[in-house]
Order: C-alpha cells, then structure tokens, then sequence
C-alpha cells in the first residue's frame, strides 16, 4: 500500500512545486551571464495561479545586473498589472551550487508577497531548500500606499 506524499510546508503541492523548479531551470539556460558564468532562473507563481519566469542579465557595469528573481517579478507586473500578489518562487541555478535570493531580491519579494511567500531554492549538497519569506528577511522594510 502506497501512502500520498505528506503535503508541503507552503500548502503547494509537490507537483506544482516541481513545475515551478522545471520552469526556473528552463529559463536560467536563457541567462546572459558572460562575467560571472553564474547562470540563475527563477519561476513566480502568482496567487491567480499563473506562473512568469526571469533569468539573470549582466552587465558590464556589475551594478546593472538584473536578477532572476527580479526579472520574473517584472514580467508578472507587466503582464498582469503592479497588483500582482506572490505566493512562492523557485529559483535555481546552472552551476550545481547553493543559491538564495540576495537582500535586494528578497526586499522585492517582499514588496510583491508577503511574509508568508514561500521561497525554493538550491542548498547544500544539491538538496533542495524552501523557507517562508518571513525567515529570509524577518525585518524587511514597508511602506504603506494607495
């Protein structure tokens, strides 16, 4: 007798979460990473169910990169207007290494989720990590707006 996997952490189910993690390893072989060779995508699922990718852009000028993370976040506003709500995201990379989200990226999470956004993301030994926003960036900074 075969028991049903125990449901995830986040209330996602393992399959979607695997969909998420295969969109965001599709979309890192897009990467324009020439300097740091250091390949990242990432997959947003939106709270209406629809997911948008991104993938790293460098720049000569390091601090005009694009983030994955970022970049996914900009297509969901593009797409679906700056009332987008987050509710998890896979993030991976190409190079076999642990990867979180930077500061930078994790404040925009926040700007878009909320503490309770589920974040995927590569850890040590290549098992797989996930955590609740809220242990990422317990002291992230919000403003209130129309």
């Amino acid at each position: 007798m075969t028991t049903a996997p125990k449901p995830h952490a986040s209330g996602l189910d393992h399959e979607l979460i695997e969909q998420l993690h295969t969109l965001a390893q599709r979309v890192a072989r897009n990467s324009y990473s020439p300097y740091s060779k250091f390949k990242v995508g990432a997959a947003v699922l939106l709270s209406d169910g629809s997911i948008h990718v991104g993938c790293n852009v460098e720049n000569a000028s390091y601090r005009l990169t694009s983030c994955a993370e970022q970049s996914a976040i900009s297509s969901a506003v593009s797409h679906k207007g700056p009332e987008i709500k987050i509710r998890a995201v896979s993030v991976t990379n190409l190079n076999g290494a642990a990867s979180m989200p930077c500061g930078a990226c994790r404040q925009t999470l926040l700007e878009f989720g909320d503490t309770d956004t589920w974040i995927f993301f590569p850890g040590l030994d290549g098992v797989a990590a996930s955590a609740p926003l809220s242990a990422l960036i317990p002291f992230g900074f919000k403003l209130a707006h129309d």
